[in-house]
């Protein structure tokens, strides 16, 4: 059957393929993992990931990778994803090879299946040329084309999800995965138990060894000196209404009343031009559209004002900063409302929801955080003990245990044909 449907998809890899130039990305720092190279495959290990849309369907991709690389100096990865998409610039940023798969614009849904066809082609296209020994699905719709083209193509599938309800694609896609990563034990009723296996959300080495806040600020605000506190805002990949106009009605008052208040405020891509043009520049207030260096921008913090993805929230606890959240409303699944509901428990963070929000409301909820220095250390002590900073190392290692796994399968099949 397998040797028919190989056959059947044969036509898809007929046209020229792109030809990558394999970068290897900055050494990651040290880590006490080790594995057995007699137990990898002989040739360089190749792994594809593919997700997008928003940071928590990215970066722990990046985090994974960075653990696998630091495991297997020889693996060679390619990300897939829509072009100039969150993931294109964040995967250039942290230097790995990247392949655009046609992402589908919310239009006339009686073109979808043409449109889903198209980005199905090119996923075959770019993993037939890669040929990885394991696709890596983290969440959004270029997902769904992978995960499909890698098990026609005969390629193991491992999903990661990293919020505690899980997101429709995930959900749709379970049947295809090899394993399923979860973070939290209240998702193991959304899937196949057989398939998953617990291990929190994987964090990049960067985030996880911080540089010192005197380091940061001066990356930020170069010339000022390190003292004061640092207010992050994170308004989201794209940009969260709600919250940048609450900042904006917000941020002068804030820097005007307090002379050692300093504002990192990240606007989103689609809100930046906006609010690049309705704010006063500042010398205490640096304003981006997207942060490429979220672990310099973590290490200068001393609150963050946030939506709650998933992510965003592993990273808070991991980095032990206290913390606002404000679930965005726009996911049907309420991954959000949920993702804050447990770091309230876990680390006593303030939530705001979108109803409550408003300058008025944020104002004091930032204010009451940064005067007691008691309420900071708490919330800071709690997020450090929830964290799991293994999560990327356990993903990883059992990776490497299904590609043995299946390389071994594959060698026995070979010898029982001879």
């Amino acid at each position: 059957m397998a040797a028919t449907t190989t056959l059947s998809f044969s036509f898809f890899f007929s046209t020229p393929f792109r030809t990558f130039h394999f970068q290897t990305p900055p050494s990651p720092h040290p880590t006490s993992l080790s594995i057995s190279c007699a137990t990898l495959p002989h040739h360089p290990l190749r792994l594809a990931f593919a997700g997008g849309g928003t940071g928590s369907n990215v970066y722990p991709a990046v985090a994974i990778a960075e653990e696998l690389k630091a495991l297997n100096p020889t693996c060679q990865f390619l990300f897939l994803g829509a072009p100039n998409s969150v993931e294109s610039a964040a995967i250039s940023s942290a230097g790995y090879d990247f392949a655009s798969v046609p992402s589908p614009p919310d239009t006339n849904p009686l073109f979808f299946p043409h449109r889903f066809l198209n980005s199905l082609l090119q996923c075959l296209r770019h993993l037939r040329h890669f040929q990885p020994h394991v696709l890596v699905s983290t969440g959004g719709y270029v997902s769904f084309p992978a995960c499909l083209a890698a098990k026609l193509s005969g390629t193991n599938v491992v999903i990661h999800e990293p919020n505690s309800v899980p997101c429709f694609s995930n959900t749709l896609l379970a049947p295809l995965a090899d394993a399923i990563f979860v973070a939290f034990n209240s998702t193991l009723e959304s899937f196949p138990r057989n398939k998953c296996f617990v291990c929190g959300n994987p964090v990049r080495f960067s985030v996880r060894n911080l540089v010192s806040k005197e380091t940061a600020i001066s990356n930020f605000f170069p010339g000022l000196d390190s003292g004061g506190r640092v207010l992050l805002v994170l308004a989201g990949s794209y940009g969260a209404n709600s919250v940048n106009i609450a900042m904006l009605n917000l941020y002068y008052q804030m820097l005007r009343r307090d002379s050692g208040l300093r504002i990192i405020w990240q606007t989103g891509f689609e809100a930046f031009d906006e609010m690049d043009s309705l704010v006063k520049s500042h010398p205490r207030l640096y304003m981006t559209p997207f942060m490429h260096c979220m672990d310099l921008a973590y290490a200068a913090a001393d609150l963050i004002v946030s939506r709650a993805g998933a992510m965003t929230c592993y990273e808070i606890l991991a980095t032990g900063k206290p913390s606002i959240l404000i679930p965005s409303p726009n996911f049907s699944e309420g991954n959000q409302f949920r993702n804050a509901s447990l770091m309230a428990d876990l680390a006593g963070v303030t939530v705001i929801t979108e109803d409550e929000l408003d300058s008025s409301t944020l104002a004091i909820a930032i204010e009451k955080i940064l005067r007691d220095q008691k309420k900071m250390e708490d919330m800071s002590e709690r997020a450090l003990k929830a964290a799991n900073p293994n999560a990327s190392a356990e993903i990883a290692k059992r990776i490497l245990s299904i590609v043995n796994e299946s390389t071994k399968k594959k060698r026995d099949g070979y010898k029982v044909e001879s």
